[in-house]
């Protein structure tokens, strides 16, 4: 298990390891997704010895959304507030602040900003305080999924200044359609991501 270098200026962002997207038996399970959490836990453990910044974000969606197929959005319904779905996984090791996103029925792609599916307005939620509070100063994405939530929260870090590197030995790809996974790659390295290849 390679793992990326941690100091105190690093910041670690979880992003939804929540049982609808990690356990098997989630309404979008993410296949593999088990096995990234002993990487995960690995880079938590880092950061934290390290005396850098953990953050997690959790979806945390409303029950009606136009983000879900039922109201006409792409996803079928996944981590509805105060569910099981929506909860983080219980082998997931949670030591730092939980950014929830998607409360008020947007489009919670990235840990930094919800956009309005209808307006297509964007509002920043209090991830990118979390840091600048922190003084981080590089950022490393894990988490799922690779190709949708982790690649947008990867995209807007960089474009915040970041360094950032996504680690794929800590997240998987859902492919809602195939070869979103390796467009979510190129696209990450086009923004200027560092993305490390799984050992």
């Amino acid at each position: 298990m390679m793992l990326e270098d941690y100091d105190a200026t690093t910041a670690l962002i979880v992003v939804d390891v929540q049982n609808d997207f990690t356990d098997p038996d989630g309404s979008l399970a993410v296949a593999d997704a088990p096995a990234i959490l002993p990487e995960v836990n690995a880079r938590v453990a880092a950061c934290r010895a390290a005396g850098g910044l953990v953050v997690y974000t959790q979806d945390w969606h409303p029950a009606r959304t136009p983000h879900f197929v039922t109201d006409g959005g792409p996803w079928p319904v996944h981590c509805v507030r105060d569910t099981w779905g929506a909860a983080l996984h219980p082998e997931l090791d949670v030591d730092g602040p939980v950014v929830r996103k998607g409360v008020d029925g947007g489009d919670g792609y990235s840990g930094f900003s919800v956009r309005d599916p209808v307006s297509g307005d964007v509002t920043r939620t209090e991830l990118g305080t979390l840091l600048e509070a922190h003084g981080a100063t590089r950022v490393v994405v894990v988490g799922l999924a690779g190709d949708v939530c982790v690649a947008a929260t990867a995209e807007d870090a960089a474009a915040l200044g970041y360094p950032t590197v996504v680690p794929l030995a800590a997240t998987r790809m859902v492919e809602l359609h195939p070869g979103d996974g390796e467009r979510a790659v190129g696209r990450l390295r086009a923004a200027g991501v560092e993305v490390v290849d799984a050992a």
